[in-house]
């Protein structure tokens, strides 16, 4: 069954538009291929609620002064709630705190991981543990520039945090417009993502965790070298299996979309058919995660997408590691290679087509 996609219109940035009774919908730009966000307005008692901020520019505050003068309908904000850390969703929380002296919610994780994230420290050069758990997915020197400029972007995307926030947890209920939105959190793409349900409204605004047209990045970084984040992504899109089947779905990237338990599956079917892809590929010979990427993505990648590619190749090998479908061993170079376990030969072959191509850039 194909999506349905109530309001195919991409808006342009800083214009917004009612996309349910009390919501609205509005972009933002960002500086990549991947070339806006969505962040959504509720509409409470006596003002508004904002949902992700948008990346800590001045062109994105200026966006964000032209909705307070034209779609607040002389209404002030209330709050701020944040999904999760990443730039595009925090940037702004900092600046749209202070200008309309309102409180920012986040999970504590996802607050903490900003802050930690976004302290503006001189810094000598790569730190010798980021440079190892690259070295050991197999890449080489050449990438570290990328990688260190990666990381340093962080501080200059995100306007300085708040110093305070209110904590919001897994099952949580905000009240907002007499309606309940129930805090559902997410594992893998970020350590605690919120997504916010509301079923009144049958409405998930569902950040990173679900979107309609390209998949979402979980990846393994060297902050968490050992890290299992695949494991937690999937198990999360399963419990959001148990949300009716016609939530009209409000996504961080691409267009508002009904039918949530299509996109879910497809994305279920789509990392197990990567996962026997990589299967066969370490049954042939012993494989690192960087010679993964001509297989599993598409050519030419470097920058930003190398970083992220390189991650979610690691997912996907840490995945299968844990569930002894593969092997690890640290070869005479000090790269990780694995190979496909004994234990392991494929039984699920033809349950599932070849990987598609879609983009992993969320």
């Amino acid at each position: 069954m194909a999506l349905d996609y109530p309001f195919p219109e991409s808006l342009q940035p800083g214009r917004s538009q009612v996309v349910a009774s009390g919501i609205r919908w509005l972009r933002m730009p960002l500086p990549m291929a991947l070339d806006h966000i969505n962040l959504y307005l509720l509409e409470d008692d006596d003002g508004w609620v904002i949902v992700d901020t948008g990346l800590g520019t001045r062109a994105t505050q200026e966006h964000w002064e032209r909705v307070f003068a034209e779609d607040l309908e002389g209404k002030p904000v209330n709050s701020v709630v944040v999904t999760h850390f990443h730039p595009d969703h925090v940037g702004q929380a900092g600046w749209l705190t202070e200008r309309w002296q309102i409180p920012l919610r986040m999970t504590e994780l996802e607050y903490f991981h900003a802050r930690a994230l976004s302290y503006r420290v001189e810094s000598d050069g790569v730190p010798w543990q980021t440079r190892q758990f690259y070295h050991r997915c197999g890449m080489g020197e050449q990438a570290l520039d990328t990688i260190s400029e990666f990381f340093s972007a962080y501080a200059k995307l995100v306007q300085p945090l708040p110093p305070s926030f209110l904590t919001i947890e897994d099952g949580d209920t905000l009240r907002i417009g007499g309606h309940a939105w129930r805090v559902i959190v997410c594992r893998g793409h970020a350590p605690a993502h919120a997504c916010l349900y509301c079923e009144s409204k049958g409405v998930l605004i569902s950040g990173d965790q679900v979107l309609p047209r390209i998949t979402t990045n979980v990846s393994v970084t060297a902050t968490q070298p050992e890290a299992n984040p695949l494991t937690a992504w999937l198990r999360s899109l399963e419990h959001l299996l148990e949300l009716p089947a016609d939530t009209f779905v409000l996504p961080a990237h691409n267009l508002p979309f009904r039918g949530l338990r299509e996109r879910l599956g497809n994305l279920l079917q789509h990392h197990e058919a990567q996962l026997i892809t990589i299967e066969k590929a370490c049954a042939e010979k012993a494989r690192a995660a960087a010679d993964l990427l001509p297989i599993l993505f598409r050519p030419g990648l470097e920058g930003f997408e190398l970083i992220l590619a390189i991650g979610e190749s690691s997912a996907h090998l840490h995945h299968l590691l844990h569930e002894s479908r593969i092997e690890r061993a640290l070869n005479e170079n000090g790269v990780y290679c694995y190979k496909t376990s004994g234990a392991a030969r494929l039984e699920q072959d033809h349950r599932f087509d070849p990987p598609s191509d879609e983009s992993t850039v969320a």
